[in-house]
């Protein structure tokens, strides 16, 4: 099956996103201030045109570096479960750190749930810290990695 991946409005990963991660909230609820800033990026994998896997990245200092620049935060990464292990969710991240890479680089960092922390670990991601519960949502770990710059920004 085709699979594409492409940067969306914010609007169009939230269904998903809500099913998977928070389905004891609203679209309304997932929204976030900053969902459609001109910096942000919104990335959904298409399996012909149902949302199949989703993220979102934004620049945002990790609670740990707080006056880190160049700091970036992915947020809201979903695969339905019927697609999971066939790499769609990998081919999303890619397209964020894609997104960080094209913008300068800098520092990426997630909350990531703990059953995802190999997903992560495999893109490069390291673990930050001690686990925790987020409530009603689970276990979850912080995780960081560098991203380089590409073409000009990095000049």
């Amino acid at each position: 099956m085709d699979i594409r991946v492409e940067r969306v409005p914010s609007e169009m990963g939230l269904p998903l996103r809500q099913r998977v991660l928070r389905p004891h909230e609203t679209l309304e609820q997932l929204r976030a201030r900053d969902d459609d800033a001109p910096d942000t990026g919104n990335y959904v994998a298409f399996a012909n045109a149902e949302v199949v896997s989703t993220a979102s990245v934004r620049r945002e200092a990790p609670p740990w570096a707080p006056a880190a620049e160049h700091a970036w935060r992915l947020r809201g990464m979903a695969t339905a479960d019927e697609w999971r292990g066939k790499g769609v969710g990998a081919r999303v991240l890619d397209a964020v750190i894609g997104h960080v890479r094209a913008r300068g680089g800098g520092l990426l960092w997630c909350n990531a749930r703990v059953p995802a922390r190999s997903f992560y670990e495999r893109a490069g991601f390291l673990v930050r810290g001690q686990e925790w519960v987020e409530p009603r949502i689970g276990l979850h770990i912080a995780m960081q990695r560098m991203v380089e710059a590409s073409g000009p920004a990095s000049a």
